[in-house]
Order: C-alpha cells, then sequence, then structure tokens
C-alpha cells in the first residue's frame, strides 16, 4: 500500500490555523499512512504563526512538514491591505498562492511518484476555496476545511439555490422575508445573516463564488459534531452536496503560551482565578476583533456593577490614530470610581486573555462572547453556559444557533452592530443577562454540562466524528 500525502492550505491566522492544524494533528495520528504537508503564505511580521507553528513541529509528529512560499517580492501587497475590500483582498492572496502553489505540486508530483507516495487531495481553508482551481488543473481531489459550524454550510447551499429562484439584483434586501434554509429548524431572519450578504459589489460576490467552489469539491471538513447539529447535518444528503464531515470540536486545549507578556498575564489572571467560589466568575471576552467605543464600555462596566456578580473581563478598544495597530486601552473609559469598587469584585484584562485556561477553570460559572466558532466549541467543550453578544462575520448566526436552534445560550443580543455609535446594549440589559445566565436554575447550564460530555465523547474510539475521520479517510483514498 503506498503513503498517503496531502496538503493543507491555511490562512496564518489565529481562528483558522489553530482548527486547520490540530486537524492535521489528528488525521496522522489516526492513520500511519497519512502524511501531511502545510503550505503557507506567512506575513512578515507574525508572531503567532511563527510560534504556533514552531510548536506543532515541537510536538515531533514527522509526517507533518511546513512550506512557507512566501516571496519577498510580495510582501507589501500583502501588508498594504487596510484599504482593500475583502474581494481585493481574496484576489491579492489567490494571486500569490496560485503560482507558488503550482510550483510546489509540481515539484511533489515528481517527487511523490520516485518515493512510492499517492498524492490523495487539497484541504483548503475555507479562505483560500477559489485555489480549488489549481488542485483541478492537476486533477488532484480538494477539500474544504470550514472552521464555521454545519448551519453555516447550510448558508452557502442555500445561496446557490436561491441563486437560481431569484430575479433581479441578487444581494439580500433588509426588505426581504426570513430565510427557509435547509438546515435550520426556524426560519432565519434577515438581521441575523452576515452583512456582506446584503453588499451587492463585494461581499455578495465573494460569498457567491465560495458557495460555487464548495459545490466543486470532493468533500467538505466541518469543525462541528454530529450530536450538536443534528437537523444540519442530516439536510446535506440532498440536492447533490459533496459529502460532508463533521470531524469536531478540534481544539487546542494545551494552552500554549507565546510572550513572556502572556505569561505574565496568565499566572495573574489564574492567581486571581484559584481566590475565587466555583462557579461564581462571569468571563466576557469578545475575540481578537471585538472592540468596543467608550459609551458601550461604560454599559457593559455598570452592568457588571449592578448584577453584583464577580467578574473578569477582557476588554479591547479600537486603536487610537496615532497608535501603531496595537489594542490602546485607558481607564477613563470607565464609570468614575469603577476601577476602585471593584477591588476583590472583579479583574480587568487589558488586550489577550488565556482564553482557554480561563473557561477550564472552576471559578467560571458563564461566559459573554462574540460568539465566533472556536469561542463556542471551547464553552462547550468546559461545560460554560454563554451570553449571546456576537460582533461580526457569521457570528450572528452562531448566536442564532446557539441561543433559538439548540438552547444552549441566553440571549443578550443576535443582531447588534460593531461600533455603530447609537448602537449600546444597555446596562440592564447586560445586568438580566448575566444573572440570567449564573443562575444554577437556567435550564442553558444543564444543557451545556450534557453538550460537554457528548463533545468529548465523540472524538474518540467510536464516537462520532472519529468515525467520520476514517469515513474521511478511506474516502480520500478510493478517490484516486
Amino acid at each position: 500500500m503506498k503513503k498517503a500525502k496531502l496538503i493543507f492550505v491555511p490562512s496564518t491566522s489565529k481562528g483558522h490555523l489553530i482548527p486547520v492544524l490540530e486537524f492535521a494533528k489528528r488525521l496522522v495520528d489516526h492513520d500511519d499512512w497519512i502524511s501531511i504537508s502545510v503550505v503557507f503564505v506567512k506575513l512578515p511580521s507574525d508572531p503567532f504563526a511563527d510560534a504556533y507553528i514552531e510548536s506543532v513541529k515541537a510536538s515531533k509528529l514527522d509526517r507533518i512538514d511546513f512550506i512557507d512560499v512566501f516571496q519577498q517580492q510580495h510582501c507589501h501587497s500583502i501588508v498594504d491591505n487596510h484599504s482593500q475590500s475583502i474581494q481585493d483582498h481574496v484576489n491579492v492572496v489567490r494571486e500569490i498562492h496560485t503560482p507558488l502553489l503550482k510550483d510546489f505540486v509540481v515539484d511533489l508530483l515528481s517527487r511523490s511518484r520516485l518515493d512510492s507516495v499517492t498524492f490523495v487531495g487539497f484541504v483548503f481553508d475555507l479562505l483560500f476555496v477559489s485555489l480549488v482551481d489549481v488542485a483541478r488543473e492537476f486533477n488532484v481531489p480538494s477539500y474544504i476545511f470550514l472552521t464555521a459550524n454545519a448551519g453555516c454550510l447550510s448558508l452557502f447551499f442555500h445561496l446557490m439555490t436561491r441563486q437560481g429562484e431569484i430575479r433581479g439584483s441578487p444581494e439580500f434586501k433588509q426588505s426581504d422575508p426570513d430565510q427557509l434554509i435547509p438546515g435550520f429548524i426556524n426560519p432565519v431572519p434577515l438581521n441575523v445573516l452576515p452583512s456582506a450578504l446584503f453588499d451587492k459589489d463585494n461581499g455578495y460576490p465573494l460569498l457567491m463564488m465560495t458557495a460555487q467552489k464548495f459545490k466543486a469539491v470532493k468533500g467538505i471538513v466541518v469543525n462541528t459534531f454530529e450530536e450538536l447539529e443534528p437537523y444540519a447535518i442530516s439536510s446535506f444528503s440532498d440536492h447533490g452536496n459533496p459529502p460532508v464531515y463533521p470531524v469536531g470540536p478540534v481544539l487546542d486545549i494545551n494552552c500554549k503560551l507565546h510572550t513572556k507578556f502572556d505569561l505574565a498575564q496568565r499566572e495573574k489572571v489564574m492567581k486571581w482565578l484559584n481566590e475565587q467560589p466555583q462557579s461564581s466568575v462571569i468571563f466576557l471576552c469578545f475575540g481578537s476583533f471585538g472592540h468596543f467605543l467608550a459609551p458601550q464600555v461604560k454599559e457593559i462596566a455598570l452592568g457588571l456593577e449592578q448584577s453584583g456578580y464577580k467578574f473578569l473581563w477582557s476588554l479591547r478598544v479600537p486603536p487610537r490614530n496615532d497608535d501603531s495597530g496595537g489594542v490602546h486601552c485607558s481607564e477613563d473609559m470607565l464609570p468614575e470610581g469603577f476601577v476602585e469598587r471593584i477591588q476583590g469584585k472583579g479583574m480587568m484584562i487589558y488586550g489577550w486573555a488565556p482564553q482557554v485556561e480561563i473557561l477550564a477553570h472552576k471559578a467560571i460559572g458563564g461566559f459573554v462572547s462574540h460568539c465566533g466558532w472556536n469561542s463556542i466549541l471551547e464553552s462547550l467543550w468546559f461545560g460554560v453556559p454563554m451570553v449571546t453578544w456576537p460582533m461580526y462575520a457569521e457570528q450572528k448566526l452562531n448566536a442564532f444557533k446557539m441561543m433559538k436552534e439548540l438552547e444552549l445560550a441566553v440571549e443578550l443580543r443576535l443582531d447588534y452592530e460593531q461600533l455603530k455609535v447609537d448602537d449600546v446594549v444597555m446596562a440592564d440589559e447586560i445586568e438580566k443577562a448575566v444573572k440570567q445566565v449564573m443562575d444554577e436554575r437556567n435550564e442553558a447550564r444543564k444543557k451545556v454540562k450534557e453538550m460537554a460530555e457528548i463533545a468529548r465523547k465523540s472524538i474518540v474510539s467510536e464516537g462520532s466524528s472519529f468515525l467520520s475521520i476514517q469515513r474521511l479517510i478511506n474516502d480520500m483514498i478510493s478517490n484516486n
């Protein structure tokens, strides 16, 4: 039997790189015949990607190797993308990856014949689905690794169906009716769909192109598990969709630390949590891009204070004009006397927080989250009930799924517009949601604890995701 070689093409952003590489590790652990080359274009100053890739190398998985195909002359094209639209940025990335990836594949194919290795496919990150065309040129099967959930995949398939039915301008409009999307039990309100779908010039065309590529691949790997989204997963067998493989939850629960600042921050946070009673602390964290304006910061502070619960709050605000891109935070955004009044009752974290370790701590009783899918899976893994406060991208749809579809969260907002001056969640709303999620009688708390046990069983031998990975491997080999 020949050994099977896969090429993974991930984005190096944190929310994508971690699950993609953790899945790569799980694949080689699952089958001794599989080896993986991770091909990427890394930004010149990306300390996280450097550190994380080095940590994977240090795990001594000799069947995963890394190839940085970045070329110096393309540096300015990627770095100077702040003024670009999403569509333009994707085009730049595709233009850089395509020729480099082609050269690499030509070399790999010639070496594979000599090494008795069967090249069984590409696994593309969601952000690089346009490179499916490269795989087709070499007549090699391609697969997509979706860092979002099965509900998000349902939306992509729905776009294709809707495109064939709609007349006139195809983008969504706020006057459209709620969407009946296969994979969702309830009609989906327009205000929880990604805002890009309403942008006819950039967002909608990009998402439609992505949906078309989804239909063109041999299979789609989704970071979810069957017991969490059974309705959505069962809907994929219709309409000629590619096979879908739920393989999650794919997480990095080892909490690797990358800088001296991270280590100091972690020690400070964990010392404080160790002093708190079990399930007594509400944790607030909104992801790397979850920024707030001053009026919202003050309302959060007042809401937490009014709730009476202890809290751990990771706060980010937009960088000032004179900052060099880093996160700037100032205590003058908080209510007067707030810092003094919370001594012993709460703790502020300005910027990075060791989220996984925090959620794993016995003192944490609830989690106010931006509803990024990785954060949701981490919360479920540790059995921590959530309050929904989505910010951007597909997070509103995630919040809708968690609250309305699965009843695993408490609703604060489903349709928050980040950094919109007149869209402020008031202190009384925050107080109410915190009290609700921290109430031991809340039904969502019980359901989350049960789902945590199911999640852990899904990835071990004979679990649903374990078997799905085996089916994926078998299908990859049989497709060649």
